[in-house]
C-alpha cells in the first residue's frame, strides 16, 4: 500500500506563483511513476504533469513553460512549482502514484487562482 499526502495549495492572484508537494509512504519502492491531476468544478479529472523514476517528465499543453515537476526519491516526494498562474488553473490538484499494478491517489489540494 501506499499513501500520499499534498500540501501547499491555497489563494494566489493571477500572475503569481505556488508549490504543491506530494509526500509518499508505505511501498514506495513499487512506485514507477508520479504525477500531478487537476479538476476543476464540473469538468473531468485531467493530467497536468508525470515523472518517471528515472526522471522522464511530460506535461499538459496548458502548463508547459510555466509549470514544473520535479521528484526527490530519496525522500519519496514530488513537487509541483506553478508560476504564472492563471484563473483557468484553479482547480483541485491531486497527486497520483502509480506502481506495474495499482493506482494511488492523494486526497487532493485546492488551489484558487482570482483574477
Amino acid at each position: 500500500q501506499v499513501r500520499l499526502v499534498e500540501s501547499g495549495g491555497g489563494l494566489v492572484q493571477a500572475g503569481g506563483s505556488l508549490s504543491l508537494s506530494c509526500a509518499a509512504s508505505g511501498s514506495t519502492f513499487n512506485i514507477r511513476t508520479m504525477a500531478w491531476y487537476r479538476q476543476a468544478p464540473g469538468k473531468e479529472r485531467e493530467l497536468v504533469a508525470r515523472i518517471a523514476r528515472g526522471g522522464i517528465t511530460n506535461y499538459a499543453d496548458s502548463v508547459k513553460g510555466r509549470f514544473t515537476i520535479s521528484r526527490d526519491n530519496a525522500k519519496n516526494t514530488v513537487y509541483l512549482q506553478m508560476n504564472s498562474l492563471k484563473p483557468e488553473d484553479t482547480a483541485v490538484y491531486y497527486c497520483n502514484g502509480e506502481t506495474t499494478f495499482q493506482t494511488y491517489w492523494g486526497q487532493g489540494t485546492q488551489v484558487t487562482v482570482s483574477s
